[in-house]
């Protein structure tokens, strides 16, 4: 990969290091957006409203997540890979195969377990990043840390 460019403190193999992390991290980014604004049109049942409006706030934070990491990757001198097939071709995760009007806690549940992976995914971009760059690193837990807030938003919604 050609570099752009370096920050400088940091150099191009570290660059080219640590681009490949944050290009993981932007793929799910946008493909968690696409898949919480289908779940949001789908949702239905006796709790539709309050998910449907509790999910439609989280597809805004995912794409400003996606825009954080595009943008640290063009920071480093990069490019950002952001059309349909390259979220599928950078994909490591399992995909969501909820589909169709569902109830609400169905899709629900289907999120929960979708967030495991994509919680775990950037959890384990973190550990990566901590050993490369500090302000990628940095970046990532921001996201975590939104990530699992509305995961419990989700779960506190499930419980019976």
């Amino acid at each position: 990969m050609a570099l752009e460019f370096v920050i400088p403190g940091l150099d191009a193999a570290t660059d080219e290091k640590i681009i490949p992390i944050m290009q993981e991290c932007l793929s799910h980014e946008q493909e968690a957006a696409l898949v919480l604004k289908h779940a949001h049109w789908n949702v239905a049942g006796p709790n539709f409203i309050g998910v449907h409006e509790m999910i439609d706030p989280q597809v805004d934070d995912v794409l400003n997540m996606a825009d954080e990491s595009a943008e640290r990757i063009s920071q480093l001198g990069g490019s950002p890979l952001g059309r349909p097939e390259d979220i599928v071709r950078f994909r490591t995760w399992p995909e969501f195969k909820l589909e169709g009007r569902q109830n609400a806690l169905d899709y629900l549940r289907a999120l929960d377990k979708y967030y495991d992976d994509f919680i775990k995914g950037e959890r384990t971009a973190i550990k990566e990043l901590d050993e490369l760059d500090v302000i990628s690193s940095n970046i990532i837990q921001d996201h975590v840390q939104n990530l699992e807030k509305f995961q419990w938003f989700m779960r506190s919604f499930l419980i019976h």
